[in-house]
């Protein structure tokens, strides 16, 4: 499958709520050969010296070409994680976290699936996927996470 990121992106900035640090967060649709893809909105944060990023991939089994973002699929769900450094690893580690933890409970989130929610549904692999398409792929979230 080959997936795209759509170059309509948006980067917003915004200050942390707890400290009030700037951070960028970056939201766009993941297309592949068929269209509309994903959702995905990625949070760049950088507190106390650390870079982490939590990505959130809307998936969904039926996107509305009209409005893939107000009229949700009947298995839209979503996926969360924190991308960053983790202890006892060198570099950058992916942990699959409950999604959309700070937003608001909207159609647009679907089901927001918690970590072992997430474990257990048969997308996993294809928000993995997803996952490393914008690492590689998307300017900001690499930069933020892999200074490139």
């Amino acid at each position: 499958m080959e997936l795209a990121i759509d170059p309509d992106r948006q980067v917003k900035s915004l200050a942390c709520d707890c400290c009030e640090t700037p951070f960028d967060r970056v939201t766009g649709f993941i297309n592949n050969e068929n269209g509309a893809y994903a959702i995905y909105f990625a949070s760049c944060y950088h507190h106390d010296g650390v870079h982490d990023a939590w990505i959130d991939v809307i998936m969904d089994d039926h996107w509305d070409a009209d409005a893939p973002a107000t009229r949700p699929g009947a298995g839209r769900v979503t996926f969360g994680c924190r991308v960053g450094p983790v202890e006892g690893h060198d570099g950058v580690a992916c942990s699959l976290v409950g999604a959309a933890r700070l937003a608001a409970d909207i159609p647009l989130y679907g089901r927001k699936l918690s970590r072992g929610e997430a474990l257990d549904h048969p997308w996993l692999v294809a928000y993995w996927d997803t996952v490393d398409h914008i690492l590689e792929n998307d300017p900001t979230v690499s930069a933020h996470l892999y200074g490139v």
